[in-house]
């Protein structure tokens, strides 16, 4: 199967996970069934100057980013530290981020969501 870019839904989020302006997801699945269940989303995420996803804890499920663009800080449970392109992050059930482009550039990022 091949799903053209144009074909991806892509949806907006303002103060997600509480925090700062609104957040663009273009998703590149249409549900888990396309991870075989093992997981819930794999998408691009637009952050735009000033924008953030509040820091949160995943329970049941992990989570990973690897950044395609610009440089941003990223609250690693608790602790703050800078990521740019080429960099992964990830975030193991129990534990918790967040992420904040605190500069005058767009931060895209690729983000993967795979159950515990």
């Amino acid at each position: 199967m091949i799903r053209k870019k144009e074909e991806c839904k892509i949806e907006y989020r303002e103060h997600m996970r509480d925090g700062k302006g609104t957040v663009e997801i273009t998703n590149f699945i249409e549900g888990p069934q396309e991870l075989c269940d093992k997981g819930r989303l794999f998408s691009k995420i637009s952050l735009k100057p000033g924008c953030s996803i509040g820091y949160h804890v995943h329970e049941k499920d992990s989570e990973l980013f690897y950044i395609l663009q610009g440089s941003a800080e990223y609250n690693d449970n608790g602790e703050l530290r800078t990521v740019s392109a080429g960099d992964v992050t990830i975030c193991p059930a129990g534990s918790g981020h967040g992420i904040e482009n605190k500069t005058d550039e767009l931060v895209e990022l690729v983000a993967v969501i795979v159950y515990a």
